[in-house]
């Protein structure tokens, strides 16, 4: 069972730690009596803290910078036991330690009381989803075993607890320098001991019996000695998973059957389990993208969208601003995300909530919408923690982080009042669409070829300009990588290229059919969400989607016209202008 013990700094988090070992006889031969020597050879007091705090910088300051881990096992189970910084510039590293913890020890101390980082911990507790935390208020003796006292900070801290949904466990109160009620029960004590409490704490259900996640990492494509094989790699971040089980993709909503599980070096099996680094073939030859996340069909299958609520804490240097570009990551998916709204932003000092603010401020804790640019698949934190728990980038720097608690409805999203904002601010032009229409002898279009092979979907697209423009028509073919070409972007990041190459195909879209031409491009690995961008900016002009490709399209994909990639260029134009002629587009399809 993973412990992470916290609490404001200087609480005696380290010291509940080193007692804890010390008094369970854990500590490996003579490491205490080693700690002892280098104390007194320097002229220093010993502390328990001492046998934690590995790096020169703690042991110099007396705080704990980095989370240090450190086992020890009873007879019931073996305990890894985190020790997590409680200085608030290191709100990062105590994340960090508490990320992966089951319970929760956190320490106040009696004669300070509840301080800053003792309710901003409890918050970050709350949203990572320890459920189960004990509150250790250690110091008794300074404040001479004040039960009063005791029962003063119980109360209080209690009250807090409350509001941020975590009902605590217990209350003990420790001398932790002195091993009182750590592992020994005092005198002046008669309830459970820490190591009596963390000996009750249930085991959480085990992640491999809760529904299927599998987040796309990467595809892998081998060529070598014929082998076609098409995997899909990644690791299992909850549930189970045999051969020949019906899978579904999240957002893209493609459908198909485990073929094989893959891996390097391994024998032949066919399930595998939470934990494991695994690789998947399928029955069916898919295209999906890195950040996708399988689920089993039959079982509670994830979230998918583009706006959420979320309880998120910022430890940014600037405060984090509405309608301004971050990144978000959450398990293998990476997009660009705005704070569409926030709804309440928590004092951790004086616990007064602020409602309508504009920005969330450096280590504040707020309720806020967030908006990805594209569609994520995600669980709720009540529900799987694995795939709720995201951060946030600013300026390459991970500046905050939270999860995920709700699904928000995407009918008042960012990306709807930025082209609203735009038609209502375009200045029209005084020649109308249907002068347009009687000049050229067609109608304005933006046709989007999609393919497998950029090549192919690149010839058919010239030959449909040149066919087009020698048959009288206003028609303009603009290549893939022409569109960037003289524009300035400071964009490195795979995910963020391609969501600013769409974006501009799509603005320069609504412009070039605005002038009453036929525009056509081309864009691989082109899925569900790329084509309703498009379908969007180009408004309120229609778009007309042709894929040629083996992949199956995804559901509500919008492609108007299918073709295999095994004819020719002069079949795959002509089957386009026949098209092109019933939609009454043009007047004549042989171009």
């Amino acid at each position: 069972m993973n412990i992470v013990v916290v609490g404001h700094v200087d609480h005696g988090k380290s010291t509940v730690i080193g007692r804890l070992m010390a008094d369970t006889g854990s500590l490996p031969q003579g490491k205490l009596e080693a700690v002892k020597a280098h104390c007194a050879k320097n002229a220093r007091p010993f502390e328990y803290a001492f046998l934690l705090d590995a790096l020169k910088d703690e042991q110099a300051q007396g705080i704990t910078i980095d989370t240090t881990r450190c086992f020890f096992k009873t007879e019931k189970r073996d305990y890894i036991i985190i020790d997590a910084p409680g200085h608030v510039e290191f709100l990062r590293n105590m994340v960090t330690g508490a990320s992966r913890a089951e319970a929760a020890l956190l320490v106040i101390d009696a004669h300070e009381g509840i301080k800053e980082n003792s309710r901003r911990h409890g918050y970050l507790l709350s949203m990572l989803g320890v459920g189960k935390v004990v509150v250790l208020v250690n110091k008794m003796d300074l404040i001479t075993y004040s039960m009063e006292r005791f029962t003063q900070i119980r109360k209080e801290y209690e009250q807090f607890l409350s509001l941020i949904d975590i009902k605590p466990l217990g209350f003990i109160p420790v001398a932790a320098r002195l091993g009182e009620n750590i592992v020994q029960r005092a005198g002046w004590y008669s309830g459970k001991t820490v190591l009596e409490t963390i000996e009750s704490f249930a085991k959480e259900e085990p992640q491999d019996r809760k529904p299927f996640r599998f987040p796309v990492q990467d595809i892998y494509k081998f060529t070598e000695n014929n082998d076609d094989r098409r995997i899909f790699a990644g690791t299992i971040e909850s549930g189970a998973v045999r051969v020949d089980d019906p899978v579904v993709f999240l957002p893209s909503g493609k459908r198909s059957r485990i073929a094989t599980l893959e891996g390097f070096n391994t024998s032949a099996r066919r399930e595998a389990s939470a934990g494991s680094a695994v690789g998947f073939t399928l029955a069916d030859e898919l295209y999906v993208k890195r950040g996708e996340v399988m689920y089993r069909e039959g079982e509670p299958e994830p979230r998918a969208g583009t706006r959420f609520k979320a309880r998120l804490f910022w430890l940014g240097a600037f405060p984090m601003v509405k309608n301004r570009k971050y990144k978000i990551k959450l398990a293998t998916a990476r997009s660009a995300v705005y704070l569409a709204q926030v709804s309440l932003v928590i004092d951790a000092v004086s616990l007064s909530a602020h409602h309508g603010k504009a920005q969330i401020e450096k280590n504040d804790v707020a309720e806020c919408a967030l908006e990805t640019s594209k569609p994520i698949a995600f669980d709720l934190a009540t529900e799987n923690s694995a795939l709720s728990r995201f951060v946030i980038v600013d300026n390459y720097e991970i500046s905050g982080g939270g999860t995920i608690i709700s699904m928000e409805s995407e009918e008042t999203s960012l990306l709807r009042e930025r082209i609203q904002n735009r038609e209502n601010q375009w200045e029209r032009s005084a020649i109308t669409d249907i002068e347009r229409k009687a000049r050229h002898g067609h109608q304005a279009k933006f046709i989007v070829i999609t393919g497998d092979s950029v090549e192919f979907i690149s010839s058919v697209a010239r030959a449909l300009e040149r066919g087009l423009f020698d048959a009288g028509n206003m028609a303009y073919y603009l290549g893939d990588s022409n569109l960037n070409l003289g524009l300035d972007t400071d964009l490195t990041d795979p995910s963020e290229l391609r969501e600013e190459h769409v974006r501009r195909l799509g603005e320069l879209a609504r412009i070039m059919t605005d002038s009453g031409q036929i525009f056509i491009v081309t864009l691989t690995e082109c899925d569900a969400y790329d084509r309703e961008i498009l379908a969007r900016l180009n408004a309120p002009y229609e778009i007309a989607f042709i894929a040629i490709q083996r992949d199956s399209l995804e559901p509500n994909s919008k492609a108007v016209l299918a073709i295999s990639p095994d004819v020719s260029v002069a079949e795959a134009v002509e089957s386009i202008g026949r098209y092109l002629q019933r939609e009454s587009i043009i007047a004549d399809y042989t171009i």
